[in-house]
């Protein structure tokens, strides 16, 4: 009887860790906020948290661009939903907002780890790739005595660099385990794995690990490190949801199914981590890592910017929309220059040369600042008067208040936008819109200016991710 004590006792303690790991989870599941799908489709938009860096989200010649946010993109484009983006590279920071509610998805290049599994929930992976040992190349130097490193045993009391709770520290800790030696990881907080790279190549510090990937993009950057000596097996990467937004979970592990087989899917994966012509975008100053730079025009934005107050990020969108930065172009109507003026409101706010980028921004901001004080007394709330501002700037005040008008008339507030004011905007192409007594201005193809605000908000959104003031 007494061999079977052992035995039981054993059968008692992985019960026990069963129940303990269960008690954790829905421990997990009881504190996240309860919010799924239903939830998030009332609301009308889906929060997701991304990391920024030169393959998942950055900013190009003033052009939101990344592996992530395409993904994200034609995601919310099939849901129907507004895409809003926060920027953390912070990944406990991730998790707790994601079972705060603070946002809907974490979308970054999260390793499926048993760990991660207590707390969050793995959608369908979205790319396999594997763990790499980061360091530099052997040199001809007579100084240089660092020999490369090919076995993973000769890992054994060396000192590796690796963001902060990251997956790369667990492995690195596995590893050390089953070499029977240790390995010295530091982990360095408010680092992204490309910035740790950068210091591998510059001889800063020895050794990083990031994924495969990853790693073969920055070869591209960098001719002195190596990427060769893998340190895990292939590993699953994925977004991840609440645990209990299984419904969530459901509608982007379906999509996420079908959306890789597309010929879209293949695109966006080969521009971010195959095309070696995408390596010039990096290189750029106009990239938001290296550069940071939105345009050719960004000295002269902020300084007439500052001049009246306006964060340049946001003028630098609105020019985008209007011109893609392009100071002699001329719309089909007739507006010219970076701010798209018409002749008639340049002579009006004192333009001197329609073309030259800096009376033009000069007069654009005079235009905003007017539209500003025009609507100031109606709408006290900077920001809500911004979306009326906007859309008056693309298609005048007069339509802008035809619009208030009839939200006013049919008992939706004329002092908000959203889903209010520019409902009636939106539809002032239908005749029983533009023909009500409460119209002035008639027929307005409204389709314009109600995607122009919402362009620019969601671009300007983007700047203040990436870009600082």
């Amino acid at each position: 009887m007494m061999k079977f004590i052992p035995l039981l006792f054993v059968v008692l303690l992985t019960l026990g860790c069963q129940l303990k790991n269960e008690q954790v989870t829905k421990k997990e599941i009881v504190e996240s906020a309860p919010i799924d799908l239903d939830d998030i489709v009332k609301r009308g938009k889906i929060r997701v948290v991304t990391d920024y860096n030169s393959t998942n989200y950055f900013v190009y010649k003033g052009r939101p661009l990344g592996y992530q946010l395409e993904l994200l993109q034609a995601l919310s484009n099939t849901l129907g939903l507004k895409l809003e983006i926060v920027v953390s590279n912070d990944v406990e920071k991730n998790f707790d907002s994601l079972l705060k509610g603070e946002v809907d998805l974490i979308a970054t290049n999260l390793t499926i780890t048993r760990d991660r599994t207590h707390q969050v929930t793995f959608t369908e992976p979205h790319c396999v790739t594997h763990q790499v040992l980061v360091q530099q190349k052997t040199s001809d130097d007579d100084n240089y005595t660092k020999a490369i490193i090919r076995n993973q045993l000769d890992l054994a009391g060396k000192t590796v660099y690796v963001q902060e709770n990251s997956a790369y520290v667990t492995r690195l800790k596995s590893l050390a385990n089953e070499i029977g030696d240790s390995i010295h990881i530091v982990e360095i907080p408010d680092y992204e794995v490309e910035q740790l790279i950068a210091l591998v190549a510059g001889g800063e510090i020895p050794y990083t690990v990031c994924d495969d990937n990853l790693a073969r993009i920055n070869l591209n950057f960098y001719d002195n490190i190596d990427v060769e000596t893998a340190i895990s097996f292939p590993q699953k990467i994925a977004w991840a949801v609440r645990p209990n937004s299984s419904d969530l979970k459901d509608v982007v592990d379906n999509w996420l199914i079908n959306f890789k087989k597309t010929n879209q899917y293949k695109r966006i994966y080969r521009k971010y981590f195959i095309n070696k012509r995408s390596t010039h975008l990096v290189n750029s100053s106009f990239h938001s890592i290296k550069g940071g730079r939105v345009s050719a025009y960004d000295a002269i934005i902020k300084e007439e910017s500052e001049k009246h107050n306006f964060d340049w990020r946001l003028i630098a969108a609105l020019i985008y929309q209007e011109s893609r930065f392009l100071p002699e172009v001329e719309s089909w109507a007739g507006a010219i220059g970076l701010m798209q003026l018409m002749p008639q409101t340049a002579e009006s706010f004192g333009v001197e040369k329609i073309t030259s980028p800096q009376d033009n921004i000069q007069g654009g901001l005079k235009f905003l600042i007017w539209l500003n004080r025009r609507f100031e007394d109606d709408i006290p709330d900077p920001d809500e008067r911004l979306k009326f501002v906007l859309a008056s700037y693309n298609v005048g005040p007069g339509h802008v208040e035809d619009a208030m008008r009839l939200a006013k008339k049919n008992n939706k507030n004329p002092h908000i936008w959203d889903d209010n004011v520019d409902y009636y905007l939106l539809n002032k192409s239908k005749p029983s819109f533009y023909n009500d007594p409460v119209v002035k201005y008639g027929y307005c193809r409204g389709e314009e200016p109600y995607h122009y605000v919402n362009d620019i908000l969601e671009r300007y959104t983007h700047y203040k991710n990436v870009i600082t003031d």
